[in-house]
C-alpha cells in the first residue's frame, strides 16, 4: 500500500462524516469549498494589506471601508472550512496549500495608489463571487441545499463589497476629486 493510499483510507475512516449525499458529489463540493477558501484567505490578507497601507485625502473612509470588508471576508473562513468537513470532506492544511490554490493574485508593491487598491479589490471580489457561483452549481447538482444556502449569502456579501468598491472608484462628474 502506498503512502497516498494509506492517507486516503485514514481520511475516510477517521475524518469521514456520515451523509446521505452522493460521495463523489460531496468530494466535488468539498474540493470547491476548499479552493474558494484559499481565495478567501488570500483576499483577506490583500484587503488587510491595502487597509494598512492606505493613504491620501480619502484615507479615513477607505481605511474604514477595507477594515469592514476584511472582517466580513474573514468571517467566512470558519463556516466554509467547517461546512467542507461537515459533509465529509477535508479542507486547507497550510499557507502553502492556500498559495497553490488561490486565484487571487498577490500585490507586494511598496506603494499602490488608493484608486488602484480599490479597483484591484473590486476585481478580486468579482473573481471570488464567480468561484462561489461555480461551487453553488456543484451544490445544486449534489442536492446540498445547506451549503448552497451559505454560498448564497457569501455571494450577496461579495456583490455588495464589489458594489462599494466600484462606487468608490467612479469619477465624480463635474469635479476633480
Amino acid at each position: 500500500m502506498t503512502k497516498a493510499n494509506a492517507a486516503e483510507i485514514h481520511v475516510k475512516e477517521y475524518l469521514g462524516t456520515p451523509t446521505d449525499l452522493n460521495a463523489d458529489k460531496v468530494k466535488a463540493v468539498a474540493t470547491g469549498l476548499t479552493q474558494v477558501l484559499a481565495d478567501v484567505f488570500a483576499l483577506y490578507i490583500k484587503t488587510k494589506n491595502f487597509h494598512w497601507h492606505m493613504s491620501g485625502r480619502h484615507f479615513r473612509d477607505y481605511h474604514l471601508l477595507l477594515d469592514e470588508q476584511s472582517q466580513q471576508i474573514f468571517a467566512m473562513t470558519d463556516p466554509m472550512a467547517e461546512r467542507a468537513r461537515k459533509i465529509g470532506g477535508t479542507t486547507l492544511h497550510s499557507v502553502g496549500e492556500i498559495s497553490r490554490m488561490t486565484k487571487i493574485l498577490d500585490n507586494d508593491a511598496l506603494y499602490v495608489t488608493p484608486e488602484d487598491m480599490l479597483a484591484e479589490l473590486r476585481d478580486d471580489n468579482q473573481t471570488l463571487v464567480q468561484r462561489l457561483r461555480a461551487v453553488h452549481a456543484l451544490c445544486e447538482d449534489a442536492n446540498d441545499v445547506a451549503t448552497a444556502s451559505l454560498i448564497e449569502v457569501w455571494i450577496d456579501e461579495g456583490e455588495r463589497r464589489t458594489w462599494f468598491l466600484f462606487e468608490s472608484t467612479r469619477p465624480v462628474f463635474g469635479r476633480n476629486d
